[in-house]
């Protein structure tokens, strides 16, 4: 786009005086040399005209009726679509305290009548350079700001793609579907925005939590890398020790998110990673692991992911146990389950049974 170079060029300019005859004056002289004038006779119908049809550039008498130079100034910059215009005060009034109070109230220059022509133009010509400059100072800022925005975005995408691909691989040693990860992404995602509409979490759950959980949730086995294929991989059922030591995957897994943490101790989504992690097998009555929490005092995201996990862990085959219907895993997971989960988050769930079940049908083979 070809950019402006004479500040003339289609500027706008609203000037405001009582007098007749100095409105025709400035007008005749300002369309003469290219500039767009619009003369109006009183505060009133400038700040009107200035609403309609924001200008360039304001000449604003002091002493008029009514409503003063001053207070049409003040109106102006109280105005967060008009305070940006330049407003050049053009009056008789020429004491020192006069042009202080001009300043005080927003003008940026002050011309003495009687004026000249050449020192009006000069000045107009000043003020709307400095507008164009500042526009496009603007401009070249948000500008900045939307590519910055752009490569944060590209970047931490490319960091989620890589932590995805990470869990993907962990996950791939005990996962027959394939799609596990995709699966509880969508039920936590799709938990917590029905969670966002009860009020006792308005003031936890917003957009960023619920992005979080997200991508946060295919972290939740992450620590699984860990455990022996003798015991991860067992077709029967585990013994005692075994279980121990399958169960010692959350703690591993928190662990190495919190070396993650060591060098972003503020990053929300590690903190997040972390709560799940560790926590998603705790049980709301106090009966899980490894840190015996109850209720409230679970990570309401591994709460969350609770519910997400169990659920698609019945429904899918294992290599010690088959496939449970959608049916008889609501049935557990509503009538069999008593203790293990926050019953506000089952409500959720069921609330959401039917989503629930065509996300895991889309998303299982």
């Amino acid at each position: 786009m070809e950019q402006r170079t004479d500040p003339r060029e289609s500027a706008g300019i609203l000037i405001v005086d009582d007098t007749p005859a100095n409105l025709q004056l400035l007008e005749g002289m300002l369309r003469q040399h290219g500039y767009e004038p619009r003369p109006v006779p009183n505060g009133r119908m400038a700040l009107q005209a200035a609403r309609i049809d924001p200008p360039d550039l304001i000449l604003l008498d002091i002493n008029m009726p009514g409503m003063n130079g001053y207070e049409v100034c003040r109106h102006l910059k109280a105005d967060p679509q008009l305070k940006d215009i330049p407003v050049l005060f053009i009056s008789a009034m020429d004491e020192m305290p006069d042009k202080v109070e001009a300043f005080a109230a927003g003008g940026v220059d002050f011309i003495t009548k009687p004026f000249q022509f050449a020192e009006v133009q000069a000045r107009v010509d000043v003020h709307l350079k400095l507008r164009r400059l500042q526009l496009e100072l603007e401009r070249h800022n948000c500008h900045l700001q939307e590519l910055v925005a752009d490569q944060v975005k590209e970047i931490s995408d490319l960091q989620m793609a890589t932590i995805f691909a990470l869990a993907k691989l962990s996950e791939s040693r005990d996962d027959e579907t394939g799609r596990h990860l995709e699966r509880v992404q969508s039920f936590c995602k799709l938990l917590a925005n029905q969670l966002r509409e009860n009020s006792d979490f308005q003031g936890e759950i917003d957009e960023t939590f619920i992005e979080d959980i997200f991508r946060a949730s295919p972290l939740h086995d992450i620590g699984k890398v860990g455990i022996p294929d003798a015991i991860l991989l067992k077709p029967g059922r585990l013994t005692a020790e075994e279980f121990q030591v399958m169960k010692g995957h959350s703690l591993i897994g928190a662990q190495t998110l919190e070396a993650v943490r060591e060098r972003s101790p503020h990053n929300a989504f590690i903190k997040m990673g972390i709560e799940i992690s560790r926590s998603h097998h705790e049980r709301w009555d106090g009966r899980g692991y490894p840190d015996g929490l109850a209720g409230e005092k679970i990570p309401l995201a591994a709460r969350v992911m609770a519910l997400a996990d169990v659920y698609d862990a019945l429904r899918s085959k294992r290599t010690y146990k088959s496939a449970l219907p959608h049916p008889q895993c609501r049935r557990i997971l509503l009538e069999e389950s008593d203790g293990h989960f926050d019953p506000t988050v089952a409500a959720a769930f069921q609330t959401l049974e039917d989503e629930f079940r065509s996300t895991w049908e889309r998303l299982t083979g």
